[in-house]
């Protein structure tokens, strides 16, 4: 799916600039559902991964057209606690999708698996249908020069259907001067992005999404069942104290979009990367001072090399959730908000 998802990536702009945001992101969601189409009904392995990678196609578009359109129609003033409810919705879709799992995997043969990975569709449906009552971006509108379906969506968004409302004037002011500024530069290919004048912002605009991914927070849940089985866990207990991480992230999201437009960006960042750094140490040191080595893995699985019991394993256990609670209102959201301001 990453591979899909990167190709995808790349492209998503020009469509989202030819054919809008709304456009875009629907046809996000049609790819979606076709991916889920085929992994569910998958007879081989082949079928598998060519289904995976179209599903990530639709994650390309998604995750770069998504925050581009929240960020268009938001008020200034709100502009990041709405893209940082993408992060919150995010944390729901995975907790779901961890239940819906945990529930399959109880039924005999592959309906365990077909049967999630077939529920996957129904958010897409609800999205592609969902955006076609929503407005388009006014910024892509006035692009087309469509000013007055442009300023429409400016006084149903802003003005809340006050054509006199001082926000409309405001925002609409501003998409001309920003339209102004971008019909005088010149063409801008992805070249330009590296050239002296924009390799800041790229720069950092790249590594605030690398960085949220090598923080750890994927590996620790994906493979947070490993961890916990070094902790002395089995059974249903395994996964249902693994799910509570899932809960954590999605509540911890919260505080994020209640404050992120008040603190600032920069100091939530800072804040979350040494809380988590400090998470990540004490566990690697108490599994490393306490963990006793285990031939051939802890319960017959080799990825769980070490075991700790007693205080050392309640520890672990807290560190991780405690990993996630630090994540969850700082980069979590707070990746999604930061690169899409840097080209305004």
């Amino acid at each position: 799916m990453a591979a899909g998802s990167w190709l995808a990536s790349l492209c998503s702009g020009f469509v989202s600039d030819a054919f809008g945001r709304k456009k875009a992101i629907m046809l996000g969601a049609l790819i979606w559902v076709v991916g889920c189409i085929i992994v569910s009904a998958s007879q081989n392995i082949a079928m598998l991964i060519v289904g995976r990678i179209i599903n990530g196609f639709c994650v390309g578009i998604c995750s770069a057209q998504v925050p581009v359109y929240i960020s268009e129609l938001a008020p200034p003033t709100k502009r990041g606690r709405l893209v940082g409810a993408q992060q919150w919705a995010i944390t729901w879709g995975i907790l779901i999708m961890f239940y819906i799992s945990y529930g399959c995997s109880s039924l005999k043969g592959s309906a365990a698996f077909r049967i999630p990975w077939a529920l996957q569709m129904i958010p897409a449906i609800i999205l592609f249908f969902g955006m076609m009552v929503l407005p388009e971006s006014p910024r892509w509108l006035a692009s087309k020069d469509r000013w007055e379906e442009c300023e429409r969506v400016l006084i149903l968004v802003h003005g809340h259907g006050d054509p006199n409302s001082p926000w409309v004037a405001r925002e609409f002011r501003e998409i001309k001067e920003w339209l102004e500024i971008e019909r005088q530069s010149k063409q801008i290919s992805y070249l330009t992005l590296f050239t002296p004048r924009y390799i800041n912002r790229t720069h950092i605009g790249l590594f605030t999404q690398i960085w949220s991914q090598l923080t750890g927070m994927n590996v620790m849940m994906y493979y947070i069942t490993y961890v916990f089985t070094m902790a002395g866990l089995t059974g249903s207990t395994l996964l249902l104290s693994s799910s509570i991480q899932y809960v954590i992230n999605v509540a911890m999201t919260v505080p994020a979009l209640i404050w992120i437009d008040r603190v600032g960006r920069r100091p939530t960042l800072l804040a979350g990367s040494i809380l988590m750094a400090t998470w990540l140490f004490v566990n690697a040191a108490v599994l490393g001072a306490k963990g006793v080595a285990v031939p051939g893995g802890v319960g017959g699985i080799k990825e769980a090399k070490v075991q700790v019991t007693g205080a050392a394993s309640k520890a672990v256990i807290a560190c991780s959730y405690l990993f996630v609670a630090s994540y969850a209102p700082t980069w979590g959201p707070v990746s999604w908000i930061y690169p899409p301001e840097l080209g305004s």
